[in-house]
């Protein structure tokens, strides 16, 4: 007889046992619920090993489920038309008018604040100097700056951000005008 003939029936192939570890959804129903608890953990991990510092270095007045800052110091400068350039070097930090009428002879505080780890911030004072006003400090340049500028008594404020290698930025009131 002919193994084509159809009269003869196909016995059923044996089965094969698959060792679990090879089966795909053995790593689906194990895996990822084991993949998440090592996530989970790792972030529990990071959560308590972060200092959390979120700090604004502002004054900033929780209403409800809002928070609210005060622009009034961003808007004063706006008012008096002030930006300013700070330049930074090997030699310190300058900043010059560049619009706007300035006090000239009153020192000024420039706070530089690091992006992400508040351990790092900076304030330094800036005595008046012939082009505007100067401090001898180094500063790194290795990452961004958030640079505030204000008056002892914290009338007006200017900010800018200070991009990572760069030696200069336009320091102006956060507001903008009507």
């Amino acid at each position: 007889m002919s193994r084509s003939g159809g009269d003869r029936q196909d016995a059923p192939e044996p089965v094969v046992a698959v060792a679990a570890w090879r089966e795909p959804m053995v790593w689906l129903i194990v895996g990822l619920p084991l993949a998440s608890m090592v996530f989970a953990f790792w972030l529990l991990w990071a959560a308590v090993h972060t200092d959390g510092n979120d700090d604004l270095g502002e004054h900033v007045q929780r209403t409800g489920e809002a928070q609210v800052a005060d622009l009034g110091p961003d808007a004063r400068a706006r008012e008096l038309g002030l930006v300013a350039v700070l330049r930074v070097d090997g030699k310190g930090v300058d900043v010059y008018p560049a619009q706007g009428g300035f006090p000239r002879q009153q020192a000024l505080t420039l706070t530089l604040r690091h992006p992400t780890d508040a351990r790092q911030d900076r304030s330094l004072q800036l005595p008046a100097s012939a082009d505007g006003w100067r401090a001898s400090a180094a500063i790194g340049d290795g990452h961004d700056w958030l640079a505030q500028l204000t008056p002892r008594d914290g009338h007006w404020r200017l900010r800018g951000r200070l991009r990572a290698g760069s030696h200069s930025v336009r320091l102006e009131p956060l507001v903008g005008g009507p």
